[in-house]
């Protein structure tokens, strides 16, 4: 009957779990997510529960109804077996989302059967008549899911953590949530000024709180030399490494630690046993590539390195960005390091094979097509010694966004490109208005107004830098 069905989705709607919590399919790449969290559960056996109630919720996006419902069985199971005593106030996402799964199968006896038992527990729980409180577990459990739906919704993720917090602020699970979505949203940030940093000291207490943990030890490590703290970040890493020599998990981390020490011998060496415990993960092929990017530029640093050599790295990094590239069509970095490898070994028909499909995208995030019209200005500067080209495309670049850190890259490199030129004696009007509109971006007005008045002393007539200064004259 419609009336039963229409209140029964009205109380679906209180239920706090997967389906309620806005995780949109379109902010993340499914398939990777997938992959992952089916890694995580050979690898991990604790955090299971968290991790099959996000399994069902993508098999529901993938109209595998089915195959939710036995995700959420297992999630059962595990509640079962790891907390006997508490099976209730642990299952009520699960049960939020089998009533959501019975709903969308048309089963809507199943569905208010669920909806009615997670009522009456939070009626017990919270000894009020309004069922709707909110249980730490919740709060963390929903944290979790929104740290793998990407970047957007970290700041909420972190507000989930310290609501768990508060009624249970010794928790280590929750402690380790917050360190994770507070270091998360760190690096997102890009990084300006990294003197200071929140995320340091609660990173600390997690690892105190987690001493099995090795990966938040090592994104605590990571900090550290984030924070040239390096030899104290390196202790972290190696007491991890004897803990869990064999956690992929870890290995990555511990790889990106010594990647950016510059010791890429020994990333390379840690990537690979990695690989051969989840041999079809593109973040490691990534690493490779990115890792093997990296001897080239070393070779290229010292002088007479054999040519041969060189080439070799080439054609490593290639194989294995290549590989990521076909696996992860909406993975933008990767195409875009690919297409530097390719002009790397004067491949400059794939390289810029690659850029025009990315170019030609219309589903890229802003920072994602910032991204694109940077590493494309620095293949048209470096490679195909064009500086029209590469200051057209860092300029489209600094539209987007000037205050990131793609943005400032991007206003250094049209600064420092026509700064040349200047000093050449080559620069034109052209090249002066370009100028001005790199220091009207960059909130930079006198400088502006001093690069549209050189213009217009070469260029007289044009009215475009005439509106252009006027504009600025009156803000």
């Amino acid at each position: 009957s419609t009336i039963s069905k229409n209140s029964l989705k009205a109380s679906l709607l209180q239920l706090e779990c997967h389906f309620t919590w806005t995780l949109l399919e379109q902010d993340v790449d499914l398939d990777n997510l997938e992959e992952t969290i089916v890694n995580q559960i050979k690898f991990f056996m604790e955090s299971n529960i968290t991790n099959y109630n996000l399994l069902s919720y993508i098999c529901h996006l993938r109209n595998s109804n089915e195959e939710a419902l036995r995700n959420l069985q297992k999630a059962e199971e595990v509640v079962q077996k790891h907390h006997p005593d508490e099976i209730a106030r642990r299952s009520l996402v699960t049960w939020g989302n089998y009533a959501w799964i019975y709903y969308h199968m048309k089963r809507y006896e199943e569905a208010q059967t669920y909806v009615s038992k997670v009522e009456n527990i939070c009626k017990k729980l919270s000894n009020t008549s309004h069922w709707k409180t909110r249980l730490p577990e919740v709060y963390a459990e929903q944290g979790w899911a929104l740290l793998r739906f990407g970047g957007k919704h970290f700041e909420k993720a972190k507000n989930c953590f310290e609501n768990a917090l508060k009624d249970e602020p010794d928790n280590a699970d929750f402690h380790a949530g917050y360190a994770t979505a507070l270091y998360r949203l760190e690096s997102l940030a890009g990084g300006y000024g990294e003197e200071v940093s929140p995320s340091l000291e609660v990173l600390k207490r997690a690892v105190e709180l987690n001493p099995r943990d090795t990966c938040l030890t090592a994104l605590l490590a990571l900090k550290l030399q984030d924070l040239k703290q390096v030899d104290e970040g390196e202790r972290y890493i190696e007491e991890a490494m004897q803990k869990t020599p064999d956690l992929p998990y870890f290995l990555r981390y511990a790889a990106k630690f010594y990647r950016r020490k510059g010791e890429l011998c020994k990333a390379v060496k840690i990537l690979k046993k990695a690989l051969e415990l989840v041999p079809n993960s593109s973040f490691l092929h990534h690493q490779l590539g990115v890792c093997y990017r990296g001897k080239v530029f070393q070779c290229k640093k010292t002088k007479n390195s054999p040519q041969d050599q060189v080439e070799n790295f080439i054609q490593l990094a290639i194989f294995h960005l290549k590989i990521v590239a076909e696996q992860k069509t909406k993975f933008v970095a990767a195409h875009t390091d690919l297409a530097g490898m390719y002009a790397q070994g004067k491949r400059y028909e794939e390289a810029e094979k690659i850029f025009q499909e990315l170019l030609h995208r219309n589903n890229l995030s802003c920072g994602e097509k910032q991204h694109v019209y940077f590493n494309y200005g620095n293949f048209q500067r470096f490679n195909m010694k064009s500086e029209l080209k590469a200051i057209k495309y860092y300029i489209e670049g600094l539209k987007i966004e000037k205050d990131s850190y793609v943005g400032h890259k991007c206003s250094e490199a049209v600064q420092s490109l026509l700064t040349q030129k200047f000093e050449r004696g080559l620069g034109d009007a052209t090249d002066f208005a370009t100028l001005g509109l790199v220091h009207t971006l960059n909130g930079e007005k006198q400088e502006a107004i001093e690069c549209y008045e050189k213009a217009i002393a070469l260029d007289h007539n044009n009215e475009e830098y005439q509106n252009a200064l006027f504009e600025l004259r009156l803000s």
